[in-house]
């Protein structure tokens, strides 16, 4: 299929699933670039296989001999024909064997090139340190530098946000070790933690739940700056005004292991990058949730010209949802974005 959008990618195997990989089929469907799935056993029926324009079977139910499997991964990008592999979860996009593998097939990674990943860890964690920041990492330095603060729950964050008084009170302080970041050759988004001393705590590669604040923020499209990091077409920066941002995150409370199904309509709304709201839903009604894995149901992200606009946006996605069929943290998410929502 031909690069339509002049990422210089035409078709891209996602490797990952659950509403994060709906989010990336989508975007690359609005982008011309052709999609293919990746799947286990029991999830051949699962939303974002049926929106690819293909699907891959990768092996049984367990993460670790389907979706986190490197050769089944490697082998399923070859047998496409694709052009490029994006991973999604930091635990995939921070893989230096994934990426490496990849490249050795002839294919294009999108993300930080294997030595890199060796050099800083590369461990799949996803940051959920109270305070962090986004951005995009070129060869010309940061760019779309974000500020977050985070909501935890579990060691998960479960709502991230813009410190108020962003963008106003100016960049971030940012690590030192953070800075060197374009120089070490890292390429693509990039989500770090810093911990209470002003220090770097985590770096991940991948598209966290945390990506929603930049796009919203900046009005930008993570995928398609992603998928032109990697081959060296990104455009001159716009330069547009950032404004407040956040994003949630909506997730099953169902007991470890157990499975379930979704019956009522998971939030869901698609627009430009520019708009003041998106969300991603990761089900159907109808689908089943698999005890296997990480129950996020959905992510929202919204901006607004202060953070109490932003937070209130939010929230009137998340309030009054239909049944669902399982049980979920929306309650609870809700009354953090009241709480932001009121100042």
């Amino acid at each position: 299929m031909a690069d339509t959008g002049g990422t210089g990618i035409g078709s891209v195997l996602v490797a990952g699933r659950g509403p994060v990989a709906c989010g990336v089929i989508r975007a690359a469907e609005a982008l011309g670039v052709k999609t293919v799935a990746v799947h286990s056993a029991s999830e051949a029926g699962a939303r974002h296989v049926r929106m690819a324009d293909e699907a891959v079977l990768l092996g049984p139910s367990p993460a670790a001999e389907s979706y986190l499997s490197v050769p089944r991964l490697v082998e399923a990008a070859r047998r496409s024909g694709v052009d490029a592999v994006l991973a999604v979860p930091p635990a995939l996009a921070g893989n230096a064997e994934l990426a490496a593998s990849v490249v050795a097939v002839g294919l294009t990674w999108v993300g930080p090139p294997a030595a890199v990943l060796e050099r800083l860890g590369g461990d799949g964690v996803e940051p959920a340190s109270a305070q962090g920041f986004l951005a995009v990492v070129t060869p010309d330095g940061l760019r779309h530098v974000t500020p977050v603060r985070r909501d935890r729950d579990a060691g998960t964050a479960r709502v991230s946000w813009t410190p108020p008084g962003w963008p106003g009170d100016g960049g971030p302080v940012l690590p030192r070790a953070a800075q060197r970041l374009p120089d070490l050759g890292w390429r693509g988004p990039v989500t770090v933690g810093i911990d209470p001393d002003g220090e770097l705590a985590e770096v991940a590669a991948g598209l966290s739940l945390d990506l929603g604040v930049l796009e919203r923020a900046h009005g930008v499209d993570v995928v398609d700056l992603a998928l032109r990091c990697a081959t060296g077409r990104l455009r001159p920066d716009p330069g547009t005004a950032p404004r407040p941002a956040l994003a949630a995150q909506l997730r099953a409370t169902l007991p470890p292991g157990t499975a379930g199904r979704v019956i009522g309509r998971l939030p869901d709304l698609d627009g430009p990058a520019a708009a003041d709201v998106r969300a991603v839903g990761g089900y159907a009604p109808g689908d089943r949730l698999d005890g296997w894995y990480d129950a996020l149901l959905a992510t929202v992200s919204a901006g607004g010209p202060d953070l109490a606009t932003a937070a209130a946006r939010a929230a009137d996605v998340l309030t009054g949802l239909p049944e669902t069929g399982v049980p979920h943290d929306g309650a609870a998410v809700c009354e953090v974005l009241h709480r932001l929502a009121a100042g």
